[in-house]
């Protein structure tokens, strides 16, 4: 029987590549223990018990990059984050500690070390993170997702995702009816990720009445902190399409099935999984950080899979222009399409957990 640690958090493109590697983990041995280790802070504490999944917390060390208060408590937070790691490491009688990236997977790599426990690291952007710099230096195995990913050792191996985006169950039609949407009209999924986002929410307010007059119907996931009463309504346009808004979608798979396009943002687990599905994009990076998520879509737009907007450029009239576009051209769209699905591996996760178990 193999025990396995699992560290990641913080955001879903922490969270789902550790649920989907955890399942394909499960699947390749049943016998197989794992816990898996966040903070309080993260979308971990909902997401990782919903899979099923045992999760343990530990002390979240923030990384202030200018003088504050928490940085000159850094030597005391992470000594004591690192501590509670080693004893979740030591009460697991981990084999193996798996890393995905984020402020909690620091502390779980620096305790992996003490504790003489091989490391694996799995590393999501295009431009590795902070903690897997740290974590790949000593690793036994480094994952990347993509292939330009400058970490020691790195191999690539993709995402890894769940099998309802590998492996689909739901087609078109029926994806369409869970939605209440019309099996005929163009369909637009629009989708700032786990946490919504503000500029592309407020872009389609203004744009939503000229799309809908054009015949486009909408599915837009607004994130839970931005749906409330002046937004929840379906509207319905002149031309019969219709705007349906939703807080959250359980599994994308489904939103991602029913559309034809899609507007989000370019995290690295949106443009791997939409890839992976066939469903062309409009990405409006964060411009925030590093570029990040410019660079995760870069490759995709740049074979012509998907169509790159500057966040400060995003805007009613440039939306309309875009997805009419776009959307009105059914050899383009099909092209796209069928470049997604030739860009990116699909049985990362698989991949991934077969690496774990070698690590042993």
């Amino acid at each position: 029987m193999t025990s396995v640690v699992l560290a990641g958090g913080g955001t879903a493109g922490h969270t789902s590549p550790l649920i989907a590697t955890a399942k394909a983990l499960l699947a390749a041995r049943p016998d197989t223990t794992i816990v898996c280790v966040g903070t309080a802070r993260g979308l971990e504490t909902r997401v990782i018990p919903e899979a099923g999944l045992d999760l343990e917390l530990i002390t979240p060390v923030p990384l202030p990059r200018t003088l504050t208060l928490d940085l000159v408590k850094l030597p005391y937070t992470l000594t004591r984050s690192v501590m509670e790691a080693r004893s979740v490491i030591r009460r697991a009688r981990a084999d193996v500690v798996v890393g995905f990236g984020g402020y909690v997977s620091i502390p779980v790599y620096l305790a992996a070390r003490l504790a003489r426990v091989p490391v694996v690291v799995h590393e999501a952007n295009k431009l590795p993170g902070i903690a897997n710099k740290i974590g790949a230096r000593s690793a036994k195995f480094v994952g990347t997702t993509f292939r330009e990913t400058q970490l020691p050792g790195g191999v690539l191996v993709g995402m890894p995702m769940s099998r309802s985006i590998t492996h689909p169950s739901v087609g078109a039609q029926e994806a369409r009816s869970r939605f209440g949407l019309d099996q005929e009209r163009p369909t637009l999924l629009v989708s700032g990720g786990s946490q919504g986002a503000v500029r592309i929410n407020d872009a389609v307010a203004e744009a939503r009445d000229e799309l809908l007059a054009a015949g486009i119907q909408i599915l837009h996931v607004l994130g839970p902190k931005n749906f409330d009463d002046t937004v929840h309504t379906v509207v319905t346009g002149a031309s019969g399409a219709e705007y349906r808004p939703v807080a959250f979608v359980s599994d994308m798979a489904v939103a991602y099935a029913a559309a034809d396009l899609m507007v989000g943002r370019a995290g690295a687990g949106t443009v791997m999984e939409t890839a992976v599905s066939g469903l062309p994009v409009v990405f409006v990076p964060l411009p925030w950080g590093n570029g990040e998520q410019g660079r995760n879509a870069a490759e995709l737009v740049a074979s012509g899979g998907g169509v790159l907007v500057p966040d400060g450029e995003i805007s009613r009239t440039r939306l309309v222009d875009v997805v009419t576009e776009i959307l009105g051209d059914r050899q383009r769209l099909a092209q796209m399409s069928a470049t997604c699905r030739d860009m990116y591996p699909a049985d990362a996760a698989e991949v991934l957990a077969a690496a774990i178990i070698d690590a042993v």
